[in-house]
Order: C-alpha cells, then structure tokens, then sequence
C-alpha cells in the first residue's frame, strides 16, 4: 500500500472514532482539572480515585465516606480560581466514584486517562486492572510528566499497547494551551494522528508530537533556561526584583517571570524536574545546567518552596497597620527586605518600542551587566534548543509550539534566533565557548538564513531532513495574519490593518495599544466596511493579539473633557455609535472574532456583529461604570433590544430589565465565551472556538455561509419596547438603597440612575415601543452629562496613570 492510501485510511480511522465518555483516574490537582475541561466541552465524565487509607470501620459500607477523596478534590477544583470550569453547570457532567468500588464504569468509556501520582508501580498496578474493563477500542493515557511510555505498558496485551499514548496537559488545563502527544513504539499511529487531531479541535490545545524522551518538549526546554536563568543570576549578582523585570513582559514571558513563576508552582517541583534530568540526561552536552544553584538549594534546604510554604522568593507579611506587604528575598543574606524598584536603565531604551521582535536585538546589544544576562541566557538556550533536533522532536517549530504553549512564551527560542540574525547569532554562540548542532551550520552554508520564512501567506519552518523549508503540518486551515501582511494588505492606517483573507472575505485587525478603539479605528471600521461592500462577500473583525480590545482609547477622552471641549466629546461618542450601528447595518454580513479582553466599546463591536465567533476564553464585559461612564456606544441600547426582544407572555420584565442593569452597574466580566451568552452578550445563534489558533479560519467561514444563505441587510430597528417611569421608580429605589446599605458610593448611584433612565426609555408616562436611534440619543446624552463630573475625571484619570480602578 502506498504512503498516500495509507494515510487517506488513517484519515478515514481517524473520522470515524470520537470522544463521548471519558474517564480520568485520579482525581488530584491535575485530574479534576483535566476532568472539568472534558465537561467544558461537554463530555460525560467519569472521575475515580482511592478510597481515603484512613476511612473508619462504621464507614466501610458508606458511598459517601468512602468517594470522599474524589468529592473533597473535585469540590476544591470548581471552588478554585481561576475558575477550571467554562460555566459552573458544566459540573453535573462529571459523576464521581472510586477505584475499588466503581472501576467498572471505564467499561464504556471511549477515553480512559490516567492521573494518578507520578509512581512507575502505582500507574502500572492501575493499568492492569484496567485492561479488564476497557473496551476493546478503547483510547488509555497517561498524563505523567516524564515516565517513559515503553515502561507504563511493560506487561499489557497488544490491544492495550495499540490504544495506548501519552497525554500530557499541563495546569491548568483550562488556560496552558500545551498538550503533548507522547506515542510509545506500539502505540497505533491511527490513535497518534486522531489525539492531536482531538485535541487541537475539541479541547482547544496547542498539540505537539513528543518522542518517549525524559520530560518530552516542554519541561525539557523550559526547565533548562529557568535553570540557565538561575546559575545567571548567581554570576551577575542580580536581585530577585531585577530578574523578574528582566524575565517578565518585557520579553514576551508570563507576568509572574522567573522568581514569582517559581513560587506559584513551587519551587519543589521545579527541583525535582531538574534532578530527574540531571539523574537521566548522561549525554546532555549542557547537563550541568541542572546542577542546583546555591539560591536554588538553599531555599530546598530551608524548606522554602513559595506560596504552598507561605515564602519562597517572595513573602507576604502584615504590617503594623495591617496593609499587606511583599518582601523579596535577599540571595546573599537569605533574608526578607522591602522590595527595591529596580532602576534599569536598559528599559528607557525600549520605552517607545512595543514590537517585542524589535527589542531582542537592542536587549543583546547593551553593554551592561544586564546585557551580559541576556547574552548568556540567549546563548545558552539557543544552543541547547538546536541540539535537542532531532533527540527530542523531529522539527524545530515543535519546540518552539510546546515551549509557547506550555510555559506562556510569546515567541519561541528560534524565532527569536532569527529576530538576533541566524549566522551571526551562531558565531557569537561559539565565541562563547558554546556548541551549534551541525544542522544549523550546514543550514547556514547552504544559504538559508533564517529558520522560518513566510510563503504564499503560509508561515514555513526550516526542515532538517528535506534541507528545505517546509509548511509547519496542522496550520492549512489557520489564518495567520503575520504570514499575510506582506501580500495580502488591502489597506491600512496607524491602528488597523484591512487583510484580504480569501474567498471574498476582508479581514479588519487593530493594532492600537491593547487594541483600544480610537479615531483610527473608527476610520478601519468604515473604510473595511466601505471596501467590502464594494468588492467583497463579507468581512471578519478580529486579531491574533492576546486581546480582542480592552475598550474606548480613554486618553482622547479625558483630554477633551478635560478641558471642557463637550462638543468635541459628543461628536467621539456620536462617531463611535455611528460605526457600532455600520457594524449592524451594513451590506454585507459583519462576523466579530473576540478572544481575551473584549470590554467596553470592545464588547459593544461584538453586540453589533451579524455573527460572533467567540474564543472560548472570552472575557466579555460592559465595563463604563469603572470610569464613571455608562456604555454609549450602543452597549446600552443593544441589551434593552435584547432584553425586549427575548420577552415573552407573562414575563417578569423587570427582573429581566434588572439583570442587565446589574450586569453593567457592577461592570461584571463574563469570564468564558459561555458565560458571556448567559448574560447576554452572546446570542444562542453565536458560536464558540475552542482553539485560538482556528478562530479567525472560524469566523471566515462564518462569514461566507451567511452570505451564501443569502444576506440581507438589515433595517432599524423602531418596535422596542421600554418600560417608561415605573420601572425607573424601581430601579431609581433600589439604586438609593443601595447607597443607604453601604454598598455603594453617591457617585456609583449618580452614575446608576442614569443608567436606570436609558435602560426604562426615559421618563415615559408608560410602557411604549421606541427606535434604537432614541435609545442612543439617551446614551450619549447621560454619557456626555457624566463627563462634566469631577468624580468621573478622578475615575478615568486613575485608570489612565495607576492602572487602578478607583471607587470614589
């Protein structure tokens, strides 16, 4: 049989199996966890673990007593923050029970997946009592962090060793988009190819094929520059706060860097990767790097692991008037002092440089101790990554995907090699005493200088066994807006991009910071608009930034408020309004792809949508009244249409009406795409994407089936209906209660009734239907009015230059 036929029944193998009862065995911090995200997206679930080793005699025969480990586990899982749940009533999918008593309900379970402690003995004892119960074609996985597969399966059948492969999420499951596909020799590759395939689809991960290497990808790599990072830190005398600037946003890392990172997972479980690779790796060109720094072992010595041993780095301490302080930790003395705002001089020079590909070569470039980290860090990584192809995965995007993915880097190790200049970056590598794979010489040679390349819109990675670049597998059907800019623009201006994305479909990015809606996004609204309706089928509004868009650029506002200039102001908010409604109105049909932060005018853009293709991982939120404002850009309007249009006979409209008024007084965040449409914000006709990676390939299809079904544009709306004074009278009540109560300030009440009047329709004698250009004419009159309030300026002034909310 050829490759071809081969793969086309692997294909074939691969369609015809899913996933709708899963088991998880072990129910502890990883296995609740993973447990919820199957219920997320709607799995049946089965969870298991022991019967508690100290159950009482009287409590042999008591279900309860004896699922008490499982319940107590799955309890503190849902209770946690962030929340491992999508929505609190996905819970009822997972039915609890335990290993003794319950093993058998695996029976008919498709997928069967292992999360027990990380004991060779204990995980092998486990899976021999499974094979009696799976089904024949069962899937079983184990999500151990490093235990080789070929010794997991020591002892099963064939069958079980077919259907058997790793499955390595890392925590939270939820959030980390990280899941490693570890085959063993055995394993089916119909099984390999239908995991990622799974995974990527339904559960929203980043997939990465791993060889049955100590610690696959990610905690390989990842743990090798932490540990890079720490023996750094000794030589150049650097302070935890320093190393934490240095480590942290500034080069695309998490917020938490390197030492807060350490003390939130613990700084033991850390240690005990780094001693199974230093116990595992006797070939690792670069295994010295897992020795134990001396501020790494004497932290292990003292029992100071971080936030499990309330100190680490970091402790937290009360002070004599009860304010909560953070101390660092001195690494000479080993004792707790104020932290000290660390005075680099490095950052003034990338003040103005928000493109973090553009930093790296001005990081490198400093003549400073900080400069001399950076180099030293760099170098060793890149090194190390270079020779960990092909030991550790076949192509080098691999590395840089599970490394993104599972440690929250922004960019990977490569393509951050190639911001630095390929061959130049290798010559310094080697003038530091350290060793370039032949791969990446003979790549060099050959002329290719860099490691991707973008191509016919298609991102290509260097491939070591074809010499050649190649597309990175699995993107076909992404849309990767970085890959389309050079050939693809259509039009742009300083905060938008116009992308045609194929198929007669344009696509409108924002740039801005944190992709606020100011003037020039209102201009890329009408003008994508304008272009679309001309010459194309439909357009998609969304990005592959983090956020979709915090909200309204604040700083215009304040300014001219500011200075009193309110018919500069009412002419923002009357422009604003205006896109929000060509947003509606247009047409062609108008398809928002929101993920991250989508508050504000953010959030009112995705109500005006004909479609929303929400990320799962949407936090969707009116947000106005955090700076004394209501939503004026049709936020208010669209929810009072909402609200109305979903009334039926008999209603209680004004416990309706009172939900959203709550909704957007309290500026509640929905914290899932799924929470967002049970507030509202999400239609039942909107649709949810699992990975961030499809999104926008989502909402381009989104887009060309509505018009193939034959798109109309829509006219405005004149037939809502409003409650008028009486219900103004109730909220206005209940506002001033809320006042007398303590629960909120003169100015929050301020802001509450006018609220109040826009969601009522006004002072209207009674009930009556109204036009949305009435409803928006009321939000920008009580937007404008609350802009002339001192508490208000004091509000937006705090958020512009502290970054705080203030209640005042």
């Amino acid at each position: 049989m050829s490759n071809t036929a081969t793969a086309t029944a692997v294909e074939k193998k691969a369609a015809q199996r899913h996933i709708r009862k899963v088991a998880i065995l072990g129910s502890g911090v990883m296995g609740s966890r993973i447990a919820c995200h199957f219920a997320n997206i709607g799995c049946e679930v089965v969870l298991l673990d022991i019967v508690p080793f100290d159950l009482k005699e009287a409590d042999q025969n008591n279900a309860a007593a004896r699922n008490a480990l499982v319940n107590k586990f799955l309890t503190e899982a849902i209770k946690s923050k962030p929340a491992p749940l999508y929505h609190a009533g996905s819970a009822k999918l997972i039915k609890t029970g335990n290993l003794t008593d319950n093993l058998e309900w695996i029976a008919d379970c498709d997928l069967i997946l292992e999360a027990v402690i990380e004991r060779l003995d204990i995980k092998q004892q486990l899976f021999e009592r499974v094979e009696k119960y799976r089904r024949a074609d069962a899937i079983v996985a184990s999500n151990t962090s490093g235990i080789p597969m070929n010794m997991l399966i020591a002892g099963r059948s064939e069958a079980f060793q077919k259907h058997f492969c790793g499955m390595h999420f890392f925590n939270p499951p939820r959030y980390l988009r990280l899941l490693e596909i570890i085959p063993s020799a055995k394993t089916d590759p119909e099984i390999v190819k239908f995991l990622l395939h799974y995974g990527d689809l339904y559960l929203g991960k980043e997939t990465v094929l791993c060889k049955d290497t100590p610690a696959f990808i990610a905690n390989r790599v990842g743990v090798f520059a932490i540990m890079s990072t720490l023996h750094a830190v000794e030589k150049y005398g650097l302070t935890v706060g320093e190393v934490d600037k240095l480590t942290g946003t500034i080069i695309g890392r998490a917020k938490s860097a390197t030492f807060r990172t350490l003390d939130v997972v613990g700084l033991d479980t850390t240690i005990k990767v780094a001693k199974g690779l230093a116990d595992n790796l006797p070939n690792d060109e670069q295994k010295h790097k897992f020795a134990l720094p001396a501020i790494v072992s004497e932290l292990e010595k003292r029992g100071w692991f971080g936030d499990k041993t309330k100190q680490g780095y970091y402790k937290k301490v009360k002070s004599d008037s009860g304010k909560s302080d953070i101390l660092e930790l001195d690494l000479t003395t080993y004792e707790y002092k104020a932290a000290e705002k660390a005075d680099i001089k490095l950052f003034g020079k990338l003040k103005d440089e928000d493109d973090l590909k553009k930093r790296f070569p001005i990081l490198i470039k400093d003549e400073s101790k900080y400069g001399e980290f950076f180099r030293t860090t760099f170098y060793e990584v890149f090194a190390y990554v270079s020779n960990r192809v092909p030991e550790i995965a076949d192509h080098l995007y691999q590395i840089d995907k599970a490394v993104c993915a599972g440690f929250g880097w922004e960019i990977g190790a490569f393509e951050i090699w190639d911001t630095l200049g390929v061959a130049q970056t290798a010559a310094k590598i080697k003038e530091a005493g350290l060793t370039v794979a032949a791969w990446v010489e003979e790549m060099i040679a050959a002329g290719c200088d860099t490691f991707y390349r973008t191509e016919n819109g298609k991102k290509q990675y260097y491939d070591i066994n074809t010499k050649s670049y190649q597309n990175i597998a699995g993107t076909e059907d992404f849309i990767i807006l970085d890959a389309l800019r050079k050939t693809n623009k259509v039009w742009g201006n300083d905060g938008t991009t116009v992308h045609d994305l194929g198929d007669g479909i344009l696509g409108l990015e924002f740039h801005t910071k944190m992709n606020a809606i100011g003037a020039e996004v209102i201009e890329g609204i009408h003008t994508a608009i304008n272009l679309a309706e001309k010459d194309f089928r439909g357009l998609v509004i969304g990005n592959d930034a983090p956020n979709y868009s915090a909200g309204a650029n604040l700083a215009m506002l304040y300014m001219y408020a500011l200075e009193q200039e309110y018919d500069e102001v009412e002419m923002m908010i009357r422009q604003f309004q205006n896109a929000m409604m060509r947003i509606r109105y247009s047409a062609i049909p108008v398809v928002t792809a929101p993920a991250g932060l989508v508050l504000g005018g953010g959030c009112e853009s995705i109500l005006h949508a004909d479609h929303v293709q929400a990320h799962a991982e949407s936090y969707v939120g009116l947000v106005e009244v955090g700076v004394g404002l209501i939503p004026a850009g049709g936020g208010t309007k669209e929810m009072v249409l909402r609200t109305a249009d979903s009334f039926v006979e008999g209603d209680p409209k004004i416990n309706r009406l009172q939900q959203i008024f709550m909704n957007i007084a309290t500026a509640k965040v929905a914290t899932s795409a799924e929470e967002a449409r049970e507030m509202g914000y999400l239609r039942k006709s909107d649709s949810v994407t699992y990975n961030r990676s499809r999104l926008l390939a989502d909402a381009k299809q989104a887009a060309i089936e509505l018009y193939e079904a034959g798109y109309t544009q829509p006219v405005q709306r004149t037939d809502i209906f409003v409650e008028g004074r009486s219900a103004l009278a109730t909220f206005t009540a209940g506002a001033v209660g809320m006042l007398y109560g303590h629960y909120a300030t003169e100015h929050d009440i301020k802001i509450a009734k006018k609220l109040a009047y826009v969601i009522c329709g006004g002072d209207l004698s009674g009930s009556a239907y109204v036009s949305e250009q009435y409803l928006l004419d009321l939000e920008r009159e009580a937007f404008l009015s609350l802009t002339a309030e001192p508490k208000t300026l004091e509000r937006i002034q705090s958020i512009l230059f502290k970054g705080k909310p203030l209640r005042n």
